[in-house]
């Protein structure tokens, strides 16, 4: 199998770093949510508009956002 966003070999849906990205983006969601009562989409949106996000966590969110269009 191969990473949905890389295509790296991997066992799982991503590679091991861009699993850690999205285990990442998941668990800080509630936090954005209970402060700010934003939608999945606009957190990730704001994920990717942030210039501190990292090169792992926006590919992941631009491939998230992705999905949901």
């Amino acid at each position: 199998m191969k990473c949905k966003i890389c295509t790296k070999e991997t066992t799982t849906e991503y590679c091991e770093l861009h699993q850690k990205a999205h285990e990442n983006l998941v668990q800080k969601y509630d936090n954005w949510k209970k402060a700010l009562e934003t939608s999945w989409e606009e957190y990730l949106n704001e994920i990717l508009k942030n210039q501190y996000s990292g090169v792992w966590v926006r590919e992941v969110a631009k491939y998230l956002i992705s999905q949901i269009k």
